[in-house]
């Protein structure tokens, strides 16, 4: 659930399931100092313009809809083109059970990439970026995901790029089924 209670990270019961090929994912751990620095990398492509995936990306107050385990969020404030958003989520792997708080800044490049920042929360590092990227021959648009994250709770070492991996395609097929739906998140 780590990237995923910000955007990030989706509707599990009714999604469509994609082509593999249209979905991409990635996730290393990389030892920085003393920390475990989760880098990911997720792309899909999806028919709907970037319009219309830019009004799902930024609604927000309706994530936890469609986000699987993000339980709530709600944008704090807003001042030009960044948001402060707060969201509650759960991380689960096996038996165990984690609650995730976390405030972040989001910073809108409109129609273009999304920044995400960690304020507060759950997590030592959380940068994340979503990008959209205009697709002609298709008249849709590829989704670009990637960010780098360190919780400040354990993740297994050996296992904790697959649980996160495993996370990050759950959040991206939940996105990419929502915009193949035409749903705009009640924008």
């Amino acid at each position: 659930m780590f990237p995923r209670i910000l955007l990030c990270c989706l509707l599990a019961c009714s999604e469509p399931v994609l082509a593999q090929s249209r979905l991409e994912v990635s996730v290393k751990r990389v030892d920085v100092a003393d920390q475990h620095v989760f880098e990911v990398a997720s792309s899909g492509e999806v028919k709907a313009s970037p319009a219309a995936v830019w009004k799902v990306l930024t609604n927000y107050d309706r994530m936890s809809e469609f986000v699987p385990d993000l339980k709530t969020s709600k944008v704090l404030s807003r001042t030009g083109n960044k948001a402060i958003i707060e969201q509650f989520g759960v991380a689960s792997f096996l038996f165990i059970r984690r609650d995730i708080h976390l405030i972040v800044q989001a910073t809108e490049e409109p129609m273009t990439a999304i920044d995400i920042g960690l304020v507060t929360g759950d997590m030592r590092l959380y940068q994340c970026r979503w990008e959209l990227v205009p697709v002609p021959e298709t008249g849709g648009t590829r989704i670009v995901y990637s960010g780098k994250l360190v919780p400040k709770f354990y993740v297994p070492g050996m296992l904790g790029a697959n649980i996160i991996r495993s996370d990050i395609e759950r959040m991206m097929k939940a996105v990419l089924a929502r915009l193949e739906r035409g749903d705009s998140a009640g924008n």
